[in-house]
C-alpha cells in the first residue's frame, strides 16, 4: 500500500482524452444513462442468473455513434458523462424483469468527473444491517452492514475516492429473511411483460435532440414492446415539478357579486400562467435548432417568460412597477365581505401550477442578465456569459445597494450552488481549457479567474477584475487587440470570455504525488438484527450486482475506463467483532481473519485484506453469496460500527454499540422520544460524543467519503452517525421500516446511482463576491478547515451548498455584483480540473426591483436549510415561528411601500412570492418541524435538506398528488403525469386511488369504496382488504395497469430517485401517514389550514404595518 496521503493532496493519473469533459453529453439520454441504470420495478438478486435490466424503465443506451451535442466550437467533444460498463452481470431475476441491461457508453469512453469508488461502497451506521465500504486514501469506502438493520461505510480512495457506508438498526420481529438469490422470481416489483420481451424498462429521461419541446405520449407500455430501440420522437413532458409560480402575473376571474378591490390592484389567480413573452409555439421549437427569441428589454427588466396580466373591466392598469396577487375576501349572498374566519375566498388562494412545456433561456441578453426560470420547471438555458441557473442561483436576481434595503425587503441574499449538476441534454457542454504550465489567467490581488466581465484596456495590455477592481498586465502570450466595440476581438471564440461557465485544466501545482489506485471496502453488518430482518442479504447482493460497475484495467468485458486506475477491494464483516477476509487469488477460498479489540482496532495483513479486483473478482463473488448462511445462526445483537468503520479505513490508510463510537449510551432515550415533543427533545437531535466528528474530521483530511444506507426498524441515532457522511460529502439512505420484500430493489438501485452519477474527488471550492459584498457562511456537507474554502472529498452531481451573502460596503445603482465559484477537483482518471461559475447581477437601490426579480424557489430552499441548521439546537415551537417570521418579513414591507392604497380586508402579494405562505406552511407542517415525529425520522430530514438542491427542495415538503383511477389512458394530454391536485382532502374521495409522491417516497392510497374493477386492474383483488400490507406494485395485462407504472417511472426518471413504494388505507395508520401530507388540511393537534395560515399572515402583517 502506499504511504499515508497528506490532507488535501491530489492524486495523479493518466491523462484523459483530449478536451475530456464530464459533464458533455454524449446523446440525449446520456443524463440519463447514469441515474436511469438503476433498475426500475426490480427486486435484487444474486449474481449467475440473467443480465440485468434497465433501470428506471429506460431504453438501451445509444451505440457509440451517436452523435454527440452540436458544440460553438471546433473540436472533438469530450466524452460522455458516465459510461456504463459492458458487463453482463449474472442475477436472478423475477418473472415480471426484463433480463436485459443497458450496455452503457463504448469502451474508451471516459467516465464524468473522478467517480466515487466503485458500488458496493457502503459503510455501516449500526443496528442491524449496514454496510459499509472504504477505498484507500483518496479512495471510497464501500460499504458496512450494521446490527441495527443499516448499510453504512466509508470508502477511502485514493485521494479522490469515495466511500459508501450503509447501516443497519433493528431486526424485523417477525426475522424476515430475504429469499435465496438463485430462487426465480424473488421480489416482484414492475411489470411482468418485462419479463418475456427483455428490453428496457423505461424511456429517456429527456427529450432527444431534433424532438419538438411540446411533448407528445409515447407509446402506452414498456418501450421494450416497441420495434424500435430509439426513444419516440415526441418524448413525455418533464412536467414541471411545480413551476409557474413567481415569474408573471395571472388574472382570477371575479366573483359575481361586486368585490371591494382596490382600483389600482391586479386580481392574480393561481391557477394559470400564460405561456412565457415572446417565445414561439413549443411545438414548432425542437431541441436540437432553437431560435432563440430576443426578449423585450427595458426599465425594469421584466421577468423572464412573464406576461402583463389582463386587467378587470373598468379598473385602471397597474403601475408598470407593480406585480401582485390580490386574495379578495370571500363574499356573502348580499357581496359584502364574509366576516372573521371566511375572510378570504379558498377558491382564490395561490397554488402551484406546473409548466406543460419547456422553457428556452438566455443567462444574458442586451448585456444584461435575465432573471432565470423556475427551478422546478423544466428548461434549456444557453450561456451568453452568466452560468446557466442549474449551476448557480441567486435568490434575488437583482442586488440591494445597501443593507439598508436588503433588510428592509424582509428577504435573505444567498446564492445555491450546485457545481456539478446534470445539465439538459440539449444544452452545449461545458468547454475545457487549457492554459499550459502557466495555468488560467487570474486576477493577482483577489484570485479571481478570467471570466466574461473582466474588462480588458489599453489596446488589451491590461485588464480590470470585475471583483475586486484591481488592473493586471495581460500575460504576453495571452494578448489580443481590442475590437471597436472594446471587447478583445477574440471573445466570443475563447470560451473563457464568453461563457458563464468553464472549466480549466489545473496545473502541476496542484498535484503533489503519485497516482494512486482506486480501494473500495465493504464493511456488512452481520449481527442478529441484520441477518433476521435481510438487511444483510439485501445488502450482498447489491453489492454483488454493483462490482460489474467497478472501473477494472484488464477485463475488457466490463471495462469502463481504457486507461482508468488499477481498481482494489476489500470486504471485512462484523458484530461485536470485526472479521477481515484474505481475497488473495492463492487461496482456494476466502480466509477468514477476526480482530477481537474493538476498543482499539488494527488491521492484520493489510497486504493481502486489500487487493486487486481482477485477482479476486471470483473469490469476492463466492464471499458475498456465502456471508449470509455464515452468519444466520448469529445470536450476537450487538454491533462495533465505529470500530468497524475505524479499521476498515486504517486498512486503506496503510495502503456503534460497543467499541469506538458506541452509541447505545442514549438508545433507551432516544426510544423513549419517538414522539420528540418533549422539551428537551431536540438534544436527541445533536451527536451523541465528539468520537465520530474526531473520525469524520480525520476521514476528510485523507479524502475518504462515507455514505450510509441504514436499513432499521428501531431506533439507531441517525443523530450521531449521519455526522460522518456530513463531514465527508457523503449521504444518508434510510429505510425504515425495513422490508425484505420490497426495499432491496430500492436498496440496489440507490447504492448502483451512488456509484454511478457524476462526481469529483478530493475536491476545494471557494466563492468569491464583488467588492461590497462578501460570503458569511456556507451550508451544506462538506469540512471547513479555514474561514474562505470548503473541502469535499466527494462531491456529486446531487449535491448543493448553500452560501449566505452580506454587505460590508454600499453597491453603486446601475452596476453589476459578480459572484464566482471555483471548484478544484479530481476526475476519474486523476486529473485536476477547476470548474469556475460566474454570475454577474445588475444593483439596484429600487425596492420593487427586489419584490419583482426575488426567486421562489432558491429563498424557500433558503428557508428550508435555515429551519434544518436550526432544529438541532433550538426548541421546535421557537423555528416554526422563526419560519413564519421570515415568511412574514418578507410580505410585509411589499404591503408597506410597493403596494398602492387598497383596503385592508385585501392580502396583497407579491407575483413572484405568492406561492411563500404555501410552501412555508408545507415546511411548518414537514417531518422536520413536526412535534409527533420520531427523532430519527426528524434527523434523517436534517440531514437530508442539508445538501437538497433546489429543484427536489420544493416537492420534498409540498408533495405532488394526482388521481390514478380515472387517468387519461390516452394520453390525449402529452403528458405522462397526471394534472396535479392541491393537497387537501378536499380532492381525495373514498372511491379514488391517489399517487402522492415527493421525490423520496411515493405513497397510493386506496379509499375504502373502491370501484372492485378498479382494484382487480391495479392490484389483481377485487377487495381493499385483500391488498398485502407489504405491497410491491406489479404490471398486469390492463390499460390502467400500465399507465400507474409508466407514470411512476416517469417520476423516477424525473427525480433521478428509486421512489419507495408505501401503500396507505384509510382507517389504519398508513392512511393517517397519507393525510399528514395534505398540508392545506386542519391538523388534529393544532395545526392551521391554508386558509387559516393565510389570514394569520395576513393578520401579522397588518400588526406590522400598524
Amino acid at each position: 500500500m502506499a504511504a499515508p496521503v497528506p490532507p488535501g493532496a491530489p492524486r495523479q493519473q493518466p491523462p484523459p482524452p483530449p478536451n475530456y469533459n464530464p459533464t458533455l453529453q454524449r446523446n440525449p439520454n446520456s443524463i440519463s444513462d447514469n441515474f436511469q441504470n438503476l433498475n426500475l420495478n426490480r427486486p435484487v438478486s444474486m449474481p449467475n442468473s440473467a443480465p440485468r435490466p434497465t433501470p428506471f424503465s429506460q431504453s438501451p443506451p445509444f451505440p457509440s455513434t451517436t452523435p454527440s451535442p452540436p458544440m460553438s466550437r471546433p473540436g472533438p467533444p469530450p466524452p460522455g458523462v458516465v459510461p456504463r460498463p459492458t458487463g453482463t452481470p449474472q442475477t436472478t431475476l423475477p418473472p415480471n424483469v426484463a433480463p436485459g441491461r443497458p450496455t452503457g457508453p463504448p469502451m474508451g469512453q471516459s467516465m464524468p468527473f473522478g467517480s466515487r469508488p466503485p458500488p458496493g461502497s457502503m459503510p455501516s451506521s449500526m443496528g442491524s444491517g449496514s454496510l459499509v465500504g472504504f477505498p484507500p486514501s483518496g479512495a471510497r469506502p464501500v460499504g458496512a452492514f450494521s446490527s441495527s438493520g443499516s448499510l453504512s461505510g466509508p470508502s477511502v480512495p485514493p485521494p479522490g475516492a469515495r466511500p459508501g457506508p450503509f447501516a443497519s438498526s433493528s431486526p424485523l420481529t417477525s426475522g424476515l429473511s430475504v429469499p435465496p438469490t438463485s430462487a426465480a422470481g424473488g421480489f416482484s416489483n414492475g411489470p411482468s411483460a418485462f419479463a418475456a420481451s427483455g428490453g428496457p424498462l423505461s424511456g429517456p429521461r429527456f427529450p432527444p435532440a431534433g424532438s419538438a419541446l411540446q411533448t407528445q405520449t409515447p407509446p402506452v407500455g414498456p418501450p421494450s414492446m416497441m420495434t424500435s430501440a430509439w426513444p419516440p420522437s415526441q418524448p413525455p413532458s418533464m412536467g414541471a415539478p411545480l413551476g409557474g409560480s413567481g415569474t408573471g402575473s395571472s388574472l382570477v376571474p371575479p366573483v359575481q357579486q361586486a368585490m371591494p378591490f382596490s382600483a389600482a390592484h391586479q386580481v392574480v389567480p393561481p391557477f394559470s400562467v400564460p405561456p412565457p413573452q415572446g417565445m414561439p409555439p413549443t411545438q414548432n421549437s425542437p431541441f436540437g435548432q432553437q431560435t432563440w427569441p430576443p426578449q423585450q428589454m427595458g426599465p425594469p427588466p421584466p421577468i423572464s417568460g412573464s406576461v402583463q396580466p389582463p386587467r378587470m373591466f373598468g379598473m385602471p392598469p397597474p403601475l408598470p412597477t407593480q406585480s401582485m396577487t390580490t386574495i379578495p375576501p370571500a363574499m356573502g349572498q348580499t357581496g359584502a365581505p364574509v366576516a372573521a374566519s371566511s375572510k378570504i375566498d379558498p377558491q382564490q388562494i395561490p397554488r402551484p401550477i406546473p409548466g406543460s412545456s419547456v422553457i428556452l433561456c438566455d443567462t444574458r441578453e442586451g448585456n444584461q442578465a435575465n432573471p432565470p426560470p423556475p427551478a422546478t420547471s423544466e428548461f434549456i438555458a444557453r450561456d451568453t456569459g452568466n452560468c446557466s441557473p442549474r449551476y448557480m442561483r441567486c435568490t434575488i436576481s437583482q442586488i440591494p445597494c445597501t443593507n439598508d434595503l436588503l433588510t428592509t425587503s424582509g428577504m435573505q441574499l444567498a446564492l445555491l450552488v450546485q457545481p456539478l449538476a446534470l445539465p439538459h441534454p440539449s444544452e452545449e457542454a461545458i468547454q475545457v481549457v487549457d492554459f499550459g504550465e502557466n495555468g488560467p489567467v487570474r486576477c493577482s490581488r483577489c484570485k479571481a479567474y478570467i471570466n466574461p466581465f473582466m474588462k480588458f484596456i489599453d489596446q488589451g495590455r491590461r485588464f480590470i477584475c470585475n471583483l475586486c477592481g484591481f488592473t493586471d498586465e495581460t500575460p504576453r502570450d495571452y494578448h489580443c487587440n481590442l475590437g471597436p466595440d472594446g471587447r478583445r476581438r477574440d471573445a466570443d471564440e475563447r470560451p473563457e470570455l464568453c461563457r458563464g461557465t468553464v472549466e480549466f485544466i489545473a496545473t502541476k501545482e496542484y498535484t503533489v504525488r503519485d497516482p494512486m489506485p482506486a480501494v473500495y471496502f465493504f464493511l456488512i453488518d452481520v449481527s442478529m438484527n441484520a441477518i433476521q430482518t435481510g438487511a444483510t442479504a439485501a445488502a450482498c447482493s447489491a453489492i454483488n450486482q454493483v462490482i460489474a460497475d467497478l472501473p477494472m484495467e484488464k477485463e475488457k468485458s466490463i471495462c469502463v475506463y481504457k486507461e482508468g486506475p488499477r481498481t482494489m477491494v476489500g470486504i471485512a464483516t462484523f458484530d461485536v467483532t470485526i472479521h477481515f477476509y484474505n481475497l488473495k487469488r492463492a487461496l482456494q477460498q476466502p480466509l477468514m481473519l477476526i480482530v477481537p479489540d474493538v476498543e482499539d482496532v488494527y488491521t492484520p495483513l493489510e497486504t493481502d485484506v486489500i487487493v486487486q479486483l481482477s485477482e479476486c473478482r471470483q473469490h469476492l463473488e463466492l464471499l458475498l453469496e456465502s456471508i449470509p448462511s455464515m452468519f444466520e445462526s448469529s445470536r450476537t445483537a450487538e454491533s462495533a460500527f465505529g470500530a468497524a468503520v475505524m479499521a476498515a479505513f486504517l486498512a486503506m490508510k496503510i495502503l456503534p454499540s460497543v467499541g469506538i463510537g458506541a452509541l447505545s449510551a442514549r438508545e433507551a432515550e432516544g426510544r423513549s422520544n419517538t414522539s420528540a415533543g418533549e422539551k428537551e427533545a431536540h438534544k436527541l437531535l445533536q451527536p451523541a460524543d465528539k468520537t465520530l466528528k474526531s473520525m469524520a474530521i480525520e476521514f476528510a483530511e485523507y479524502q475518504v467519503c462515507v455514505d450510509v444506507f441504514i436499513t432499521t426498524q428501531t431506533y439507531v441515532d441517525i443523530a450521531s452517525l449521519s455526522v460522518i457522511p456530513r463531514t465527508t460529502g457523503g449521504q444518508v439512505y434510510y429505510y425504515y421500516p425495513f422490508s425484505a420484500l420490497s426495499d432491496p430493489a430500492k436498496l440496489y438501485n440507490d447504492l448502483r446511482w451512488n456509484i454511478t452519477r457524476p462526481q469529483g474527488f478530493e475536491s476545494v471550492m471557494r466563492v468569491r463576491c464583488s467588492q461590497g459584498i462578501q460570503v458569511q457562511e456556507y451550508y451544506g456537507n462538506f469540512c471547513k478547515r479555514i474561514p474562505t474554502d470548503i473541502d469535499l472529498p466527494s462531491i456529486d452531481c446531487n449535491k448543493a451548498v448553500m452560501v449566505t451573502l452580506k454587505h460590508d460596503d454600499k453597491l453603486q445603482d446601475g452596476s453589476e455584483c459578480a459572484f464566482q465559484c471555483a471548484l478544484l477537483y479530481t476526475t476519474v482518471y486523476g486529473q485536476r480540473r477547476i470548474r469556475v461559475t460566474t454570475l454577474s447581477l445588475p444593483c439596484t437601490s429600487n425596492l420593487s426591483n427586489l419584490y419583482r426579480s426575488a426567486d421562489l424557489d432558491t429563498q424557500f430552499t433558503c428557508f428550508m436549510k435555515q429551519a434544518a441548521n436550526e432544529i438541532p439546537s433550538t426548541p421546535l415551537l421557537n423555528v416554526r415561528e422563526h419560519m413564519t417570521n421570515l415568511c412574514v418579513n418578507a410580505l410585509v414591507s411589499y404591503r408597506k411601500f410597493c403596494a398602492t392604497v387598497s383596503s385592508s380586508g385585501q392580502l396583497i402579494l407579491p407575483e413572484a412570492l405568492k406561492l411563500l405562505p404555501l410552501y412555508t406552511l408545507a415546511l411548518i407542517k414537514s417531518i422536520g418541524l413536526r412535534t409527533d415525529g420520531r427523532i430519527d425520522d426528524r434527523s434523517f430530514w436534517i440531514t437530508y435538506v442539508s445538501s437538497l438542491s433546489i429543484p427536489l427542495a420544493i416537492p420534498y415538503v409540498y408533495p405532488r398528488m394526482m388521481a390514478v383511477h380515472d387517468v387519461d389512458l390516452k394520453g390525449e394530454d402529452g403528458s405522462f403525469i397526471p394534472p396535479f391536485l392541491p393537497l387537501s382532502s378536499e380532492h381525495v374521495t373514498d372511491d379514488g386511488v391517489y399517487l402522492l409522491e415527493n421525490g423520496e417516497d411515493a405513497l397510493i392510497y386506496v379509499g375504502s369504496t373502491v370501484d372492485s374493477n378498479i382494484l382487480h386492474e391495479l392490484f389483481g383483488v377485487s377487495s381493499v382488504d385483500e391488498i398485502p400490507t407489504l405491497f410491491v406494485l406489479q404490471q398486469y395485462d390492463n390499460p390502467l395497469s400500465k399507465k400507474l407504472n409508466d407514470v411512476i417511472n416517469e417520476i423516477r426518471r424525473q427525480r433521478c430517485s428509486y421512489l419507495r413504494l408505501k401503500l396507505c388505507k384509510k382507517g389504519d395508520a398508513s392512511g393517517m401517514l397519507f393525510f399528514s401530507y395534505l398540508v392545506e388540511d386542519k391538523i388534529p393537534t393544532g395545526g392551521q389550514s391554508y386558509v387559516e395560515f393565510l389570514i394569520n399572515i395576513h393578520r401579522q402583517i397588518q400588526v406590522k404595518m400598524s
